[in-house]
């Protein structure tokens, strides 16, 4: 894979597969939960702890930018697996939250690995669209995964979308071999390591740089305020449909792919203008809108048009802005590209867990508790993010 858009096919590709593994849990909750014998309250903290396994993370990132980006993403990709795999042969619900949690850190080390990869070869200038067509790996896994996952567990049970997912990683274990290894084992195609320290050293190293940087924390609290925002929503959207229109396992993932639709054209958006109308002005547009939107979702529940209209709008929304920061995240800190990468997607994932935990609680006082949540967090995001762009300022940068 000598060629970047080679790459990028590639990238798309797990991205959709380990995402699928990811967000399938959301619109099948239900059914997931019938079959291990729990309640949505103990699915939910479940899902907590799934989000919160994502901010260890940043324990392993330092080793792609000291050993390489390739050993990085296989490493993650080989977690995936065996994640996945657990979840299809183990019983009971210990080994099946054991499973989401080594599948979620598989993809929170694969990806910043890969975002770090690009950021290594991609100018600044050309990078945000590079970095948002990887998350189209994200919007996929809706589009398609999600809906081949509800296929699967109608015909042959709940479980049976995580054997076929842990063969697609065995898959990409073996191109990344093939591909991004020499046949003496060493990194053909790897990025030259950040310089530093070895070892701890070279760890604790990497998590100063991340620590001491004004920007990079003010950033990292932009990105946990949206993902709280949107996993508010995302962890009871499905049960609200169930609730309202009495929606059954198959037009749920129909839902699903329509989700992804909207996410892909949030993506497809972000590749098309952000390099041009400037990173922070993304950013700006991406959360203001969903907090209109957020707004406004409540309406929803007056029928299922108007439903999946709202949800569109509220996931394209999203994931403009949150596409947005990731440029943006890849160029704070070059020197420990990896790892503060790694650090925003803890920060993601400690904002999910803790929009999972506070999701149930909202729904029982009803849907628009949920939404109007969701706004209050999006403004939050938004004035951090005024601060965020006084320090760029300051500094003479104009991201």
């Amino acid at each position: 894979m000598k060629h970047i858009r080679a790459q990028l096919l590639f990238f798309v590709a797990v991205k959709a597969v380990l995402n699928t593994m990811y967000r399938m849990i959301y619109p099948f909750l239900s059914v997931i939960a019938r079959g291990l014998g729990v309640d949505l309250r103990t699915m939910s903290l479940a899902l907590s702890v799934r989000s919160a396994s994502g901010a260890l993370g940043p324990l392993l990132a330092p080793l792609s930018d000291r050993k390489g980006r390739p050993f990085g993403m296989a490493l993650g990709v080989g977690l995936f697996t065996a994640g996945a795999a657990a979840a299809f042969f183990g019983r009971g619900l210990a080994l099946f939250i054991a499973a989401l949690v080594l599948t979620t850190i598989g993809k929170y080390v694969f990806e910043p690995a890969m975002l770090a990869h690009l950021g290594d070869r991609v100018p600044f200038g050309r990078r945000g669209t590079a970095l948002a067509l990887t998350e189209w790996g994200w919007s996929l896994a809706f589009i398609l995964g999600v809906p081949a996952a509800g296929f699967l567990i109608v015909r042959f049970g709940w479980r049976s979308p995580f054997l076929v997912l842990a063969g697609l990683g065995l898959a990409a274990l073996t191109i990344l071999r093939v591909f991004f290894f020499g046949r003496n084992g060493q990194e053909e195609y790897a990025s030259k390591p950040a310089a530093g320290s070895a070892g701890l050293a070279g760890h604790v190293e990497k998590y100063g740089a991340v620590f001491r940087s004004a920007a990079a924390r003010t950033a990292l609290a932009v990105i946990f305020l949206g993902s709280m925002a949107n996993e508010t929503v995302n962890v009871v959207f499905g049960v609200w449909l169930e609730d309202s229109f009495g929606l059954k396992i198959a037009a749920l993932g129909a839902v699903s792919a329509v989700i992804g639709l909207s996410e892909l054209g949030g993506e497809t958006l972000v590749a098309g203008t952000i390099d041009r109308i400037g990173k922070m002005r993304a950013l700006f547009i991406g959360f203001g809108a969903n907090a209109v939107v957020s707004l406004l979702l409540p309406l929803g529940g007056r029928s299922t048009g108007v439903a999946l209209v709202a949800l569109f709008a509220f996931y394209l929304t999203f994931e403009f802005a949150v596409v947005s920061v990731i440029p943006l995240m890849s160029e704070i800190l070059p020197g420990a590209r990896a790892t503060l990468l790694a650090f925003y997607t803890a920060a993601f994932s400690l904002g999910r867990a803790a929009g999972s935990g506070i999701s149930p609680l909202l729904y029982r006082v009803g849907f628009p508790a949920v939404a109007f949540a969701a706004v209050a967090l999006d403004v939050m995001a938004l004035l951090i993010l005024l601060y965020l762009r006084g320090l760029f300022r300051s500094a003479g940068r104009t991201p």
